[in-house]
């Protein structure tokens, strides 16, 4: 049953890795099985861990956590004051499981709880409406010191709409870039929303005071949460993992200016971008992607009527892709809904 489960996820296609994963397994085991090895053979722990509670030590645990001297204490100020005192009943991590176990964690005191509230989504479905930037390292000759790469660029294409390299990091650099990014394209930025980190020249008074102003609807990632911008990440890591990223530190803010300029020529005009269907950034951002993902599709719909017998599944799929997520407060159609549409359909058949 499981076996079929992953056939049909893979079929709606999801990647048999990662179909796996959902469902608790290892590639290596959906093998196993495909090889005649159809029962689950996983059993767990064979024995249990050597240094494990005891039933009775368990039980002292819990009677003196709750004793009215401990009960509105955590394990962090409890295992100290028990070893004032010459006991040692468990660890500190010992005791959160156990408790955790018991259901005996509760938020105490007159404070609300921390609540963790999820990023603010966003939803582009055209160029010039969802931008994202952040600030990368770049190393001078001196050690320690840096110059500072500023990139902003649209989510909905993947285009770096605007750049500059500075010796210092600055929210005056940063709202000066976004200023000049709308005169050049002759943009009016109101409604658009800019999402960057938690920095501070994303927050500073010059940048903020020049959003405001601008009608830029600012949007920024969680504390220490980096996936939160991961747009500006992933550039950031192609940029630096590029070959003929310089393996010795750049001599000058002119040398560095220098570099950048190239990539961004080859990123928004050469590089075949998977996340839109591997087109260019400035052919999606321009419109001229839609005629490109037709002309493959029907390459492919020729080379199928051709040749059917070569195709056990559905073609390529070169249909332009419509919306982009930044930060989706909701799963979005991806290979994990794939996975949970095969799941669905077949718990649909076995009831009827």
């Amino acid at each position: 049953m499981t076996v079929q489960l992953i056939e049909e996820a893979v079929a709606a296609g999801a990647r048999r890795e990662e179909a796996c994963s959902t469902l608790g397994l290892s590639a290596r085991t959906l093998e196993r099985w495909r090889g005649g090895k159809v029962d689950d053979e996983r059993r767990g722990p064979v024995a249990a861990p050597a240094n494990k509670l005891t039933p009775e030590e368990r039980k002292e645990v819990l009677t003196v956590v709750n004793e009215p001297r401990f009960r509105n204490l955590s394990p962090n100020q409890i295992v100290p004051l028990l070893a004032d005192e010459g006991r040692f009943l468990a660890s500190e991590s010992t005791l959160y499981r156990v408790l955790r176990e018991e259901e005996l964690l509760r938020h105490r005191g007159r404070a609300k709880a921390p609540v963790r509230r999820p990023p603010k989504a966003h939803v582009a479905t055209g160029p010039n409406q969802v931008w994202s930037w952040d600030i990368t390292y770049l190393k001078s000759p001196v050690r320690g010191v840096f110059f500072y790469l500023y990139l902003v660029m649209d989510v909905w294409s993947r285009k770096i709409v605007g750049w500059a390299v500075h010796d210092v990091e600055s929210a005056d650099h940063a709202a000066a870039l976004f200023k000049q990014i709308c005169v050049s394209l002759a943009l009016n930025p109101r409604g658009i929303v800019l999402h960057a980190d938690n920095g501070g020249p994303m927050k500073g008074s010059t940048m903020v005071a020049t959003l405001e102003r601008l009608g830029v609807l600012a949007s920024f990632s969680r504390p220490n949460v980096s996936d939160d911008n991961a747009f500006s990440e992933a550039l950031f890591r192609t940029l630096k993992y590029r070959p003929d990223f310089p393996s010795n530190p750049f001599v000058s803010v002119a040398a560095a200016t220098a570099w950048v300029g190239s990539f961004v020529g080859w990123y928004n005009d050469e590089h075949l971008h998977s996340g839109i269907r591997f087109t260019t950034p400035s052919d999606r951002h321009a419109g001229r992607d839609v005629d490109i993902l037709e002309k493959r599709k029907a390459v492919y719909a020729q080379a199928r009527a051709r040749n059917p017998r070569r195709w056990t599944q559905d073609a390529r799929n070169w249909s332009p892709i419509k919306i982009v997520y930044l930060n989706p407060d909701e799963p979005t159609p991806s290979k994990a809904g794939a996975i949970a549409l095969a799941l669905s359909a077949h718990q649909e058949q076995a009831t009827v």
